[in-house]
């Protein structure tokens, strides 16, 4: 036999099998067989629904949802589909997995949620699909052949073919790693490009910011030389402004330790008061935990009494099946030493005969010598007369016979009705006893029934609450999860409106010259600057790209309110190198709107200035940079509206395109990335999206809390019926105990009756054969006779004057029938002797095999009471530790107790000494709250210095201090800081961001010329690996598709019993995408491609293709959906005895109608549809029956 690879299949709630179903694979082909609609194929589209197909199509069903069964008339439709395919890795065909056994199972929910896993633990469907590539059972492989499969093979493109032999070539796996590598190249090169770009934009600035740079870094140098000697100055006066007040600190601070003494004793007293609370609640809490525990112990203690009294009934009842066996056992010896009393007298009986025999056959032997010597004196007398002479002797002789076996005969039919006596009143007596013990029996199996209904009766409320409790559970999770997920969305929604914000504050998008005059304008070094035309409106994201594309540079457009505004930000720009802005005065800019009347045109969306909404100051803004562009569908209505008024203004498309006034047009590609006005649609909608997101995270929170009690509820509940269903399983158990003690003696007893039964059956087949014997002997005896006196009359008359012969003659006759007559006498019983004895020893051997049994059945109760004994003892023990653990733990409940009384004491205690050292906290609070007023005047000064070095220094004293140099003198710091004033002003307004500027754009530049290297290296790793699979792969399906070549020419040969097959390319050049055409020629027929052959020699063509793959790569089990359907009889056979050629490596499940496919199957699974709508399954084992049948 085979290894064993696929060993069950376990379906439920799987298309047509709502019920558990499990099919036990062990032997090399089984065979699946079934009326049409009975629900075959579903067991090969479970298997393959099991290994992760995710067609739909491919498992006949319009959606996924279709395999989960949907109910009948009588049966409601189930929540969920589960199949468990269960394969043997012993030989390690998953090397990726080191377990003997690998159980991969899938459950498919109505919700659509699927679920995977692998030996129980839960994985992806990623890792199901790699589990089985390149074995050739996944579900691109070809251990699921069914009609689809076989129509890939029949294709007439021969492309379509590539993918079973690319898996049977077990390169699957390398294609997939090269498809995988080529997207990462496409995405690397999308990073190449896209980093190329910001390092050309990065390399624009980077100059002009160094030399602004090193300006401001100058009048930094400048500014901190300032800076350390105006502090200094400053510190010396704070110094001697302290040094007036240290004694006053000193009080104050005497003070203030009185008040921290008294406040550190008062913590302390509450401190210990609340320790004394916190351990009193600890002790609460121990206690409660200790009868928690003393509760379940007190539980697992009446459990293992239970189970001890269970036990106990077992062993009681096992003992007196033993004492009833062994009196059998009694019973049986005695019945056996009978018989063997009566084998012993019969052989030694036969041992007498045997001696008599020999005696009496010497006798006869003189006899014939005389009758020698009287036919020697009677020479002269007529041969014919000695031969009637002769013929009389042996008639008589004949008779003699006859009537010796007639006496035996007799004899026997006596013996046997006297045992027919004995065995019928051994039979009657073990009747009664039998009839007797089916009336207790059908008693004891009507308690266990009632037991059983009140076992099932827990059981559906466990199922109920397991129901229940698996609902609320799910509940839970799916709260648990959806408040994760709007977690997770709203710290996304947080993080998207926080980078929008941000890149709205920093002017991301928009040019350098106008972050400069906003940064400049929010530091208010520039007056009367409102701000960009783009942030000054907002429109409909559905009008964002095309009013971007409307405005152009325009969007850039700084609004100010005078022209005077407008010449400060350009002459601020040329100061600092800032680049150029355009920039619309209010008072200065005038605009209008299209007069044309365009409304009704088709294809008409509006003027593009009432596109957008804006403060209404900015009305001659918006209508001189859009009064005149209109905004249509699409550009043919565009075209369409231009020709009509002469070009006589700008129209813009949806989608970006531009017809100028004028006639030209604009347009191609625009940008993905999100434009300004866009980013500002997106920031307004993504903030009112925000308070409701929160809205709904809090009532997800408060959902998951709710179904979290609920279903700690289930829980308890489910307990309580666990305990009231281990109740009656207990009872169960007891009861079964004793059923199995009565199945097991009624066997015995009806085994005993059957064989008495069978022997009188016996005893009746011996009366009817010795009758029929007695018949036919008695008419031999009287043809014998009748023979002998008519052959002596002749004889007389013949010898009529020779009467001294004759006489001598006669008597010699005589005495030699009657030698005959007693040695066939002695023959006959010599026969009914042994045929008797060997009668006995086939009684011996029955009562031999009955007693092996009867022993064999004392010895399982004997060791089922040993076993039963020791486990009442571990249970006993098991009891007694569990009784000291309540003791201990009861006397722990006493101790706690008592603590509980002195932490009670200490508390209240601690209590009265709070309150003594509260008023004595007051008082020194009151004496440190006089001196602080004292201090309050001096402060006033120190604070005058403190704020002015935070005014102008944002430092603290202590952070000043930390900066502060010693002085030769005040003075001569004074005069310098005079002339650090007079060099500051002479550099002129700093640029102090340029430096930062420069260090984060010249760092980016940096780290984007860095990460352009690392990217184009992944590149060359990349076009390496591609190239590397690629050879590897080109390798490896040539040598495998030149061996599987010689495989199908060979098993076309085989199969057909003649002809000639091949494989070609259709490119060799190019093997890894050429198509594969196949090309045969039956036995006395043309050489053909696979399309010009009819439909059985394709289907038979497609099956030698399968069955050659499965010769070079067996895959470890193959199942086959009436592959063979198309095929003659003829064909069948041969199909059926070649799959088991090859089953030695491959294990067979056939899914089929034809005879001889299900004639050289080793096992039957029979599927039926005796309710409507559901399968049932039915299994034969063909080779079981054969050896029982003794069929070769």
């Amino acid at each position: 036999m085979s290894p064993i690879y696929l060993k069950a299949l376990e379906i439920q709630g799987f298309k047509s099998f709502p019920d558990k179903t499990v099919l036990d694979f062990g032997e090399d082909i089984t065979a699946i067989v079934g009326p049409n609609g009975s629900g075959k194929s579903n067991i090969s589209d479970a298997i393959r629904w099991v290994m992760g197909e995710q067609n739909s199509r491919q498992l006949r069903g319009a959606k996924m949802e279709d395999v989960i069964f949907g109910g009948t008339e009588t049966r409601n439709q189930m929540g969920f589909a589960q199949v468990t395919l269960v394969i043997d890795n012993t030989e390690h065909i998953f090397p990726t997995r080191d377990e003997a056994e690998v159980a991969v199972t899938r459950r498919y929910y109505r919700s659509g949620e699927s679920e995977y896993y692998i030996n129980k633990q839960s994985v992806r469907l990623k890792d199901v699909n790699e589990l089985f590539m390149d074995t050739g059972m996944g579900r691109e492989g070809y251990s699921i052949i069914g009609q689809g499969k076989i129509d890939e093979i029949l294709s007439v493109k021969s492309g379509e073919r590539r993918e079973i032999f690319e898996e049977a070539a077990g390169i699957s796996k390398y294609r997939h790693r090269k498809e995988e590598s080529e997207r990462k190249l496409e995405r690397t090169q999308e990073n190449l490009v896209r980093i190329n770009d910001k390092i050309a934009e990065l390399e624009l600035q980077v100059e002009p910011l160094r030399k602004q740079a090193e300006t401001a870094k100058k009048y930094l140098v400048l500014r901190d030389e300032l800076r350390v000697l105006e502090i200094s100055v400053w510190l010396e006066q704070l110094q001697n402004i302290r040094a007036a007040k240290v004694k006053l600190e000193a009080d104050t601070e005497l003070a203030a330790e009185e008040c921290r003494r008294a406040q550190s004793a008062l913590d302390a007293s509450y401190e210990e008061g609340e320790r004394c609370g916190q351990q009193v609640r600890q002790n609460d809490m121990d206690a409660e935990a200790l009868r928690a525990k003393v509760s379940g112990l007190e539980t697992a203690a009446g459990e293992e009494e239970s189970a001890m009294a269970v036990l106990r009934t077992g062993v009681a009842h096992n003992e007196e099946s033993l004492r009833r066996l062994e009196q059998e056992l009694a019973d049986s010896d005695s019945r056996r030493s009978g018989i063997q009393s009566q084998v012993d007298g019969k052989l030694a009986r036969v041992a007498e005969i045997d001696r008599q025999m020999a005696r009496m056959q010497e006798q006869l032997d003189e006899l014939l010598r005389q009758a020698q010597e009287l036919a020697d004196s009677a020479k002269d007398a007529a041969a014919d007369v000695e031969t009637l002479r002769a013929q009389e002797a042996m008639a008589v002789a004949a008779a003699a016979d006859g009537r010796a076996k007639l006496s035996a005969i007799t004899a026997g039919a006596a013996e046997i009705a006297q045992r027919r006596q004995t065995v019928g009143q051994e039979l009657a007596e073990a009747r009664e006893k039998l009839e007797n013990s089916e009336k207790e029996s059908k008693e004891n199996r009507r308690a266990l029934r009632d037991a059983q209904e009140e076992a099932q009766a827990a059981e559906n409320v466990i199922q109920g609450h397991s129901l229940r409790m698996d609902s609320r559970r799910k509940k839970a999770e799916d709260a648990a999860a959806a408040k994760l997920k709007l977690t997770m969305d709203a710290a996304a929604l947080d993080d998207r409106i926080r980078l929008l914000t941000e890149m709205e504050k920093e002017y991301e998008g928009f040019s350098k010259a106008v972050k400069t005059v906003m940064q400049a304008a929010e530091k208010n070094a520039l007056r009367g600057v409102h701000g960009p035309v783009a942030g000054l409106m907002t429109t409909k994201q559905e009008y964002a790209l095309a009013l971007e594309i409307a405005l152009g540079a325009g969007m850039q457009n700084i609004v100010v309110d005078r022209e005077e505004d407008a010449k400060a930000a350009i002459g601020f720009l040329k100061q600092r190198d800032g680049g150029r802005a355009t920039f619309l005065p209010l008072t200065a800019i005038r605009g209008e709107e299209l007069r044309d009347n365009v409304a009704g045109e088709y294809g008409f969306v509006g003027v593009a200035s009432r596109l957008v909404t804006y403060d209404p100051q900015y009305d001659n803004i918006f209508r001189n940079l859009l009064g005149r562009t209109v905004v249509v569908e699409d550009l043919d209505s565009g075209i369409a509206m231009a020709r009509k008024f002469r070009n006589g203004f700008r129209i813009v498309t949806l989608d970006g395109q531009v017809i100028n006034r004028g006639g030209s047009m604009t347009g191609g590609s625009v940008s993905r990335s999100a434009g300004v006005l866009s980013r500002a649609n997106e920031l307004e909608r993504l903030t009112a999206r925000q308070d409701g997101m929160r809205a709904q995270l809090c009532t997800a929170a408060q959902q998951a809390e709710d179904l979290q009690r609920d279903l700690q509820k289930a829980e308890y509940e489910l307990q309580v019926a666990r305990d009231q269903q281990h109740k009656a399983e207990s009872e169960v158990l007891t009861l079964q105990t004793r059923q199995d003690h009565y199945d097991i003696l009624l066997d015995s007893l009806r085994l005993s009756c059957e064989s008495m039964e069978q022997e009188l059956a016996g005893f009746d087949r011996r009366d009817s054969e010795d009758e029929a014997r007695i018949r036919e002997v008695q008419a031999a005896i009287e043809q014998a006779e009748s023979n002998a006196e008519t052959l002596r009359r002749q004889a007389q008359e013949k010898l009529a004057g020779q009467t001294d012969l004759n006489d001598a003659g006669d008597r010699l006759a005589e005495t030699v029938s009657e030698k005959k007559a007693a040695q066939a006498a002695l023959l006959a019983e010599k026969e009914t002797a042994l045929r008797g004895a060997e009668e006995l020893r086939r009684v011996q051997e029955d009562m031999a095999a009955d007693r092996a049994g009867r022993d064999q059945l004392a010895e399982r109760f004997r060791a089922d009471n040993e076993k039963a004994a020791a486990e009442i003892a571990q249970r006993q023990t098991r009891l007694d530790e569990l009784q000291q653990q309540m003791s201990a733990l009861r006397q722990q409940l006493e101790q706690l107790a008592r603590d509980k009384l002195a932490l009670e004491a200490r508390r209240e205690q601690f209590s009265r000494e709070g309150r003594q050292l509260n008023e004595a906290l007051l008082d020194a609070t009151q004496a440190e709250s006089r001196l602080q007023r004292k201090l309050e005047s001096s402060a006033m000064e120190e604070k005058q210095l403190l704020d002015k070095l935070w005014e102008n220094y944002e430092l603290s004293h202590s952070a000043a201090l930390e900066q502060r140099v010693e002085l030769e003198s005040v003075s001569k710091a004074t005069r310098r800081i005079a002339e650090l004033n007079r060099e500051i002003k002479a550099l002129g307004p700093p640029n102090i961001g340029a430096i930062e500027e420069f260090e984060r754009v010249n760092g980016r530049y940096t780290y984007l010329s860095e990460q352009r290297s690392d990217v184009e290296k992944a590149k060359e790793e990349l076009n390496g690996v591609i190239e590397q699979l690629t050879r590897q792969m080109t390798e490896i399906f040539g040598q495998q598709f030149k061996l599987l070549n010689e495989s199908f020419q060979e098993t076309f040969l085989e199969l057909f019993g003649g002809g000639k097959a091949q494989l070609e390319l259709e490119d060799e050049n190019d093997i890894l995408s050429c198509g594969i055409e196949i090309k045969v020629q039956p036995p006395g027929k043309q050489l053909k491609t696979i399309t010009l052959l009819s439909g059985g020699e394709k289907a038979f063509v497609a099956i030698a293709l399968y069955f050659a793959i499965l010769k070079v790569h067996p895959t470890p089990f193959c199942v086959m959906d009436e592959i063979e359907a198309a095929l003659d009889e003829a064909n069948v056979v041969r199909y059926a005895r070649y799959m088991r050629r090859i089953a030695g490596k491959t294990q067979f499940i056939v899914i089929t109608h034809r005879r001889g496919t299900m004639e050289e199957a080793d096992v039957l699974y029979g599927v039926t549809m005796q309710e409507k709508g559901v399968s049932r399954i039915l299994t034969i084992n063909l080779n079981d029956m054969a050896k029982e049948l003794k069929i070769k």
